[in-house]
């Protein structure tokens, strides 16, 4: 597994991965960022530092977050979520077809490891109101 850490406008950004696809991005507050960035993560690189300059709204990466099958259904549903866009965890859990899955999905909302990438910041409460998620508020 490789690992890189670049600055971003919202602290160090840690991201692991290898050829077989981006397995984690997570912000920390300290860093210190990466001399050389390994070839298998250039691409993520790129792709977060066009998102931050303004000029990309989605990324184009092969993605291999580690967990269960429910968490990857949700984080492949939030990824359907459009750029400029919110839904609801309500909204969220009738389109995952189990109206009473809200705190799963929720949960797993939260423990999306592809922090910026998979938006898990685009699900808002039913009441409009910002909720946790793996970025924090």
């Amino acid at each position: 597994m490789e690992i890189v850490t670049i600055p971003t406008p919202l602290g160090f950004a840690k991201i692991l991965g290898n050829s077989e696809g981006i397995q984690s991005v997570c912000i920390m507050e300290e860093g210190e960022a990466t001399a050389e960035i390994p070839t298998a993560l250039l691409e993520v690189v790129q792709q977060l530092s066009e998102y931050f300059e303004g000029n990309r709204t989605e990324f184009q990466l092969k993605l291999n977050p580690k967990g269960t099958e429910f968490q990857q259904k949700v984080w492949n549903a939030l990824l359907q979520i459009p750029f400029g866009k919110t839904i609801s965890y309500q909204q969220l859990t009738l389109q995952l077809g189990d109206p009473k899955a809200i705190r799963a999905v929720a949960s797993a909302n939260g423990k999306n490891p592809l922090w910026i990438i998979v938006p898990c910041h685009r699900v808002i409460g039913s009441d409009g109101s910002l909720t946790g998620y793996a970025g924090g508020l």
